[in-house]
């Protein structure tokens, strides 16, 4: 068996924009479009016209978008876009400091504190998130605090200082003041009157790439042995602490409609939403990649034949973080599989749980 020549999408202008004219929904997340003539930035599925060529630059991630000034569509909204994950498997030093991003280390602290946390100097972090991200880890870190406040703007009837504090800005005046410089507007206007979340909690929605058996990873959630989880009814529950969670609450994750899962959140302080919400996508691992796990695995016959029988399979994640990817988890003692699983790198954690299908099925030999 040959071994696993890993799949990268190339970010070529001309990919990007047949991605774009065609409005596909596998790049979703994957590169957003600037167009420079409006000063806006979109995701590659807007249902606005199409731009004209010469007026479209094509981003990593949407914080090299807004690293360049434009600011985010508001009729795309791409706060709602797939979590975007290229770096991942290729990076390991990006993707414990991004896990770490996401848990709030630059909320309070600086990006030589980040990279000290993670055995790096300052300048080759700065140089790995260039390469991965085409943007700077605080700027990264201030992109995700904007998209997961506009989303609040949108979706919720908190207050302003509500949503500063929710979405990790430190204060309220920071959080105005980002959003005056990326939308010239106060946070404010961008609420849109309508029907929002009831008092007593928070309920937003968080997308995902498709395929994704979502039942079958609730199966997998009410297996753990966890005494602060259940899975009742298709909807999983989580009971919060303080001490791990910095508040005392409850989650509930349920499937949604259109390639998303609908959070619900209870906490007894707004500031822990951050890490909450990058605990639950760590869990049902939202930045999964199924095209490039199935380019990679499917060089294993197996493997290829149980993905085409069952697809959209993921591992669930860890509560707490840990070192490592936990896409390349593998936990069994098994040489014979062990061996196998040498060519399935980064995904080996995936190639296991289609291992365990094939056997199932009785194709694995």
């Amino acid at each position: 068996m040959g071994k696993v020549i890993l799949w990268r999408m190339t970010l070529d202008d001309e990919t990007c924009w047949r991605a774009l004219t065609a409005r596909d929904a596998r790049f979703d997340g994957r590169f957003f479009t600037g167009v420079v003539s409006t000063g806006i930035y979109c995701r590659p599925v807007c249902p606005a016209r199409t731009p004209r060529r010469e007026n479209v630059v094509f981003h990593l991630s949407a914080a090299s978008a807004e690293a360049a000034g434009l600011r985010a569509c508001l009729r795309c909204r791409p706060e709602t876009a797939p979590d975007m994950a290229a770096w991942r498997g290729s990076a390991s030093t990006v993707s414990r400091a991004m896990a770490l991003i996401e848990a709030g280390a630059l909320d309070d602290g600086d990006a030589e504190g980040l990279a000290a946390r993670l055995g790096v100097g300052g300048r080759h972090l700065r140089r790995l998130f260039r390469q991965h991200l085409g943007a700077a880890p605080v700027s990264v870190a201030q992109t995700r605090r904007v998209l997961l406040a506009k989303t609040l703007i949108h979706d919720t009837d908190l207050s302003m200082a509500d949503v500063a504090l929710a979405s990790g800005f430190g204060s309220v005046r920071r959080f105005n003041e980002a959003f005056k410089t990326l939308y010239g507007r106060p946070p404010s206007a961008l609420r849109r009157r309508g029907e929002r979340t009831p008092s007593g909690g928070l309920t937003l929605s968080l997308g995902y790439r498709a395929p994704y058996d979502v039942a079958a990873m609730m199966t997998a959630l009410a297996r753990r042995d966890n005494e602060d989880e259940t899975v009742q009814g298709g909807v999983w529950t989580r009971r919060l602490g303080v001490e791990i969670d910095g508040a005392e609450g409850e989650v509930a994750v349920r499937d949604g409609d259109g390639d998303r899962l609908v959070v619900s959140v209870e906490l007894s302080s707004l500031k822990a939403l951050p890490g909450v919400l990058a605990r639950v996508r760590r869990v049902f691992d939202l930045a999964a990649d199924p095209e490039a796990i199935a380019r990679d695995l499917s060089v294993d016959p197996v493997l290829a034949k149980a993905m085409t029988q069952r697809p959209g399979l993921r591992p669930p994640g860890d509560w707490i973080l840990h070192e490592g990817l936990a896409s390349d988890r593998l936990c069994t003692d098994d040489p014979a599989l062990l061996a196998r699983a040498e060519v399935w790198r980064p995904w080996r954690a995936y190639g296991a749980l289609y291992w365990r299908a094939a056997t199932e099925m009785g194709e694995a030999r």
